[in-house]
């Protein structure tokens, strides 16, 4: 707030700033994600760039979901609701590739994609 005052902007220009700022942080780390599995898919589920992959875009999505569960989250309940059961079906696909019961790297890749470019 100190800053924004600094450069007489209104709070709500402030509020506005912080929001792209996250929504451009969240892009990416959601790029991060995407090109890992990328990298992931081509090397294969039994490799160590689908393991580090997998664990990255696992912890993200935890992070997201504590995020999104926040009471202070603003997002609507809907779309929060439907976050957070995307991120789990991310999480448990991940889990199944590195158990390997499945090599669905694109669902994953397909989806991590939809929601970044969402974020505008």
């Amino acid at each position: 707030m100190a800053m924004c005052a600094m450069y007489k902007l209104s709070y709500s220009e402030c509020l506005d700033d912080n929001l792209k700022d996250c929504r451009a942080r969240e892009r990416l780390v959601l790029d991060r994600a995407i090109g890992f599995l990328v990298q992931a898919e081509s090397a294969g589920a039994g490799s160590l760039q689908a393991a580090e992959a997998l664990g990255f875009v696992s912890k993200l999505w935890n992070a997201f979901i504590q995020d999104l569960v926040d009471p202070e989250n603003d997002l609507p309940d809907v779309l929060r609701a439907d976050l957070v059961s995307i991120g789990l079906w991310i999480i448990k696909e991940s889990a199944l590739i590195r158990s390997g019961q499945s090599l669905n790297f694109r669902g994953i890749i397909d989806v991590c994609t939809m929601i970044r470019d969402g974020l505008k």
